[in-house]
């Protein structure tokens, strides 16, 4: 995670600018604008999540790689980067089209760096976490599966559950098809 001002990118070049260093296996998953007075809340494709306050991390310079934000497992990575005012539950979807809602309340704060609290039930029925959004009764989300199927959800008909658990199924699959991708509508 880092966080780095505005001013640092006011001079933008025809070829771009260095934004991050990144080591060899990592990438840029999430960018958001903020205010240094927010939660940030990072989620990992085996179902752990973190809160902590935006302040535990300093500002740094375009091209630094950042500060830890969350300590992994083996093979674990962060699927998804939300910031607490974005919504009053977090939507999490898995894999095999399963997901839920659960309130932000849900969530304590805790110091950046830590190994998080479970937010998702991993089954064989769920598969990994691909997407979490924060979100609000009256938001929508699309999904899209590795066919190319798009579907628009209202989060109001999505069930709000605890932390511990797996979740509803939010669209059927064919067999071999996974969901890609989760995306609010705006």
């Amino acid at each position: 995670v880092k966080k780095t001002g505005f001013d640092e990118y006011k001079n933008i070049r025809k070829n771009g600018l260095a934004a991050i260093s990144l080591r060899e296996g990592d990438e840029l998953i999430e960018v958001k604008k903020t205010d240094n007075n927010k939660d940030i809340i990072l989620v990992t494709k085996y179902g752990q999540c973190i809160r902590f306050h935006e302040t535990d991390v300093r500002v740094t310079g375009r091209v630094s790689m950042g500060v830890i934000g969350m300590t992994l497992s083996d093979n674990d990575e962060i699927v998804g980067m939300q910031l607490d005012h974005q919504g009053d539950s977090l939507l999490i979807v898995s894999e095999n089209g399963m997901g839920k809602r659960t309130s932000m309340d849900e969530f304590t704060v805790q110091h950046r760096g830590g190994k998080g609290v479970k937010c998702y039930k991993i089954t064989e029925k769920t598969g990994y976490v691909i997407g979490v959004k924060a979100v609000t009764d009256e938001n929508e989300i699309m999904m899209i599966t590795t066919e190319g199927i798009i579907i628009q959800i209202r989060m109001d008909d999505v069930s709000q559950l605890g932390r511990i658990t797996s979740g509803v199924k939010l669209i059927n699959l064919d067999a071999g098809v996974t969901v890609a991708q989760i995306a609010k509508v705006r």
